[in-house]
């Protein structure tokens, strides 16, 4: 029997070894892993009462390899997550971090089960990953997000053949769905609202020409992106939504860093927040449930923007909102979106740990699957 939702889970995908730059952030050679295992060691500094001590259940396990890929893609299909949102991230003239789709996901040969789309993560690339420059010059640029039209041209070349072409690729309506995180840097790539409409025009009639019936484009809501945009200052990236023609909107991860120092009963009722906004403004919705912020292993200085009692007890409850959403509203699709497969050192994940198992999986498994 066919599963009801589309259970989409985002992939951070630096949990592997195999692309050199990384090693920029995470020098030992086997990704963002390394922050994850050194984490005791990192954080000496921080207050006695400050623990974070949770473990991958598999391991530090390469995710660019497909064995690895089709042990991962089972738990997630027998727990009712059908489909994978890839970070997808395009840096100095190339793609990075992509050796985790195409040679983990892609060449597991039951990646039929689990769907996948593409989130263009177009934001820039700081030191915020290196450990041992995150506290002082974290936000210093190391490469820019946003690219030039003809740099744009070849990266929509790029998804089309070598993605949206997959049978697994996932599609609304027959048509290939593709998420961008930042609107502020698309604009910025542009140069403004015309040549960001220019840019999404040339986009679907270049899905259309490879024989789709269309493009869905999707918008995440980032509200930390406010900007002066076309001389408004204190624009919003839902004020882009119908100007710029977007098929739908969802979230990254919930909040916004004040929020997310809270216990998750009160996020809980920050993503109904969010939901009834969008439902105010008229905007299409696919509900989007985040599962926790703790960004510390990432730093050696403590940082207090903290979601505590994430339990699956209370993650679950999250999830029953987003599926009341689905089911009280008249989408094109059953999706619902998490923060996320394996965020691991922003403690938003549902892959296994030593502190609760696999009591995340069976929470969507509770709501979604075990019908």
């Amino acid at each position: 029997m066919m599963q009801k939702y589309d259970i989409a889970a985002y992939v951070w995908p630096s949990y592997t070894g195999d692309d050199m730059r990384a090693r920029l952030f995470w020098s030992e050679g086997y990704g963002e892993w390394q922050t994850v295992h050194n984490v005791k060691k990192n954080s000496v500094g921080k207050p006695k009462n400050y623990v974070w001590d949770r473990r991958p259940l598999w391991g530090y396990v390469n995710e660019a390899n497909p064995d690895i890929m089709e042990m991962q893609i089972n738990c997630a299909y027998k727990h009712g997550v059908n489909v994978f949102i890839y970070d997808w991230y395009w840096y100095d003239g190339r793609p990075f971090l992509e050796n985790c789709l195409t040679d983990g996901y892609l060449r597991a040969t039951n990646n039929n089960l689990v769907k996948f789309y593409i989130m263009w993560a177009n934001h820039n690339a700081n030191h915020v990953w290196s450990i041992d420059h995150s506290d002082e010059c974290g936000n210093e640029i190391i490469w820019r997000g946003d690219v030039s039209f003809d740099t744009f041209k070849t990266i929509v070349k790029r998804w089309i053949e070598k993605y949206f072409s997959h049978p697994s690729y996932y599609r609304i309506d027959g048509k290939p769905v593709l998420s961008i995180y930042s609107i502020k840097n698309f604009l910025k790539s542009f140069g403004g609202f015309d040549g960001a409409k220019e840019a999404i025009a040339y986009f679907r009639e270049e899905v259309k020409r490879a024989g789709f019936p269309g493009l869905h484009l999707q918008l995440i809501y980032n509200a930390f992106e406010m900007f002066d945009f076309d001389g408004k200052f204190g624009a919003s990236v839902l004020d882009v939504y119908g100007m710029l023609d977007f098929d739908s909107v969802t979230h990254y991860n919930m909040g916004t860093r004040q929020e997310r120092d809270n216990d998750y009963g009160e996020m809980i009722k920050i993503h109904k927040k969010n939901y009834d906004e969008m439902d105010e403004r008229g905007i299409r919705y696919f509900p989007q449930v985040s599962l926790g912020w703790d960004a510390n292993p990432r730093f050696r200085k403590f940082q207090p923007c903290i979601i505590t009692n994430n339990t699956p007890e209370n993650i679950q409850k999250a999830f029953i909102q987003a599926k009341e959403y689905v089911d009280t509203h008249n989408l094109p699709a059953p999706l619902i979106t998490i923060n996320s497969w394996n965020e691991w050192t922003e403690t938003s994940y549902l892959q296994p740990d030593n502190l609760y198992g696999y009591g995340y999986l069976e929470a969507v498994k509770k709501v979604f699957k075990d019908q």
